[in-house]
C-alpha cells in the first residue's frame, strides 16, 4: 500500500499503523489536536506521543509544518505542562519551534472557582521541517490606516542594535495578523454537524490554519482527525486530504461531514 490509497478518504485505525503505508516527505501540512492529559476521554486509546511525532516527522514535506493544537490539564493543584513537554520534544527530533500560537476561545467554558482564573486558551505549536517555505499570511485593517503619525516610532526588530524609527508614513491599509486568533467554539451551524464529538475546534480555524500554510491542491493530514474538521475544510478550500481515526463513531461522523462537502465541490483529481 501507498500514501495514494489514502487520499481523500477517512480511515479508521491506529494513526500510527496507517502512517506507516506513507512514503517519506509526502505530506504538504498537518493540523491536529491529539487527546491530551485527562480533559479528553477517547475510547480508551493512549496515545503514543513520541512515537507519533517522529512519524510526523518522516512523511512532511521540508519546508512545511506541522499544527499541534494542545492545552494541559490541572491535576492535584497544578497544570501538567504536557504542552510545554510536546514542543521541546518535537524540537529535539528536528522541528523547528516556528512559532507558538494562542487559540482563545470566546465563550469558554465556565470553571468551579479553585483560585485561579478561568482558562480560556489552547496552544496551537507551528512546528516547521527547516525553513518555512509556504505561508499565506492573514491580513487584518490596520486601526490608523492612511495617518500620518507624526509622533510614533517603531521599534527595528533587527539582528543587531534594536532602533526606533519612523518606518510608516502614511500608516498602510493592513498588517499580518497577529498569532492570537479567537474563535467562537460549537456556537457556528458548521460546528454543529461536530456536536457529537467531545472537543472538536471551529471550522474556521482550521480554514485560517489551511489557508496560511498550504496551496490549492496541497496534501492535509489529520493523524487524529475525530470528528473531521480539519478534513471538511481542507476539501472545501481545494486541497487534499487524509483523515485518520482510532474510533469507528467518530469516522462516520466525519466521512458524513466529507460526503456533504464533496456534494457541493468535485475531488481534486
Amino acid at each position: 500500500m501507498s500514501i495514494a490509497e489514502f487520499i481523500n478518504k477517512i480511515s479508521q485505525g491506529d494513526c500510527l499503523e496507517v502512517m506507516q503505508h506513507f512514503e517519506n516527505e509526502s505530506v504538504d501540512m498537518i493540523l491536529t489536536s491529539p487527546p491530551y492529559d485527562n480533559l479528553r476521554k477517547y475510547k480508551g486509546y493512549e496515545l503514543p506521543f513520541e512515537a507519533i511525532a517522529k512519524e510526523l516527522y518522516r512523511i512532511i514535506k521540508k519546508g512545511r509544518v506541522v499544527v499541534w493544537v494542545v492545552g494541559d490539564a490541572t491535576i492535584n493543584g497544578s497544570e501538567t505542562g504536557t504542552s510545554f513537554k510536546q514542543a521541546l520534544f518535537f524540537k529535539e527530533i528536528g522541528f523547528n519551534l516556528h512559532d507558538t500560537m494562542i487559540f482563545r476561545k470566546r465563550n469558554p467554558i465556565p470553571q468551579i472557582y479553585r483560585h485561579r482564573y478561568n482558562n480560556e486558551f489552547e496552544y496551537m505549536f507551528v512546528l516547521s521541517k527547516g525553513r518555512v517555505e509556504t505561508h499565506n499570511p492573514l491580513k487584518i485593517d490596520c486601526l490608523h490606516a492612511g495617518l500620518k503619525l507624526n509622533g510614533t516610532t517603531y521599534k527595528n526588530y533587527s539582528k543587531n542594535e534594536q532602533k526606533r524609527s519612523k518606518m510608516a508614513e502614511p500608516v498602510k491599509q493592513q498588517k499580518i495578523k497577529g498569532n492570537i486568533w479567537e474563535y467562537v467554539v460549537g456556537k457556528n451551524s458548521e460546528d454543529q454537524e461536530a456536536k457529537d464529538h467531545p472537543a472538536p475546534f471551529p471550522c474556521q480555524l482550521a480554514r485560517d490554519h489551511i489557508s496560511s500554510w498550504s496551496n490549492q491542491s496541497d496534501l492535509i493530514l489529520d493523524p487524529m482527525c475525530g470528528s473531521g474538521t480539519t478534513c471538511k475544510t481542507a476539501q472545501e478550500l481545494g486541497r487534499n486530504f487524509i483523515g485518520i481515526d482510532i474510533s469507528k463513531e467518530y469516522c462516520e461522523i466525519a466521512r458524513n461531514r466529507i460526503s456533504n462537502v464533496q456534494m457541493r465541490l468535485p475531488l481534486i483529481p
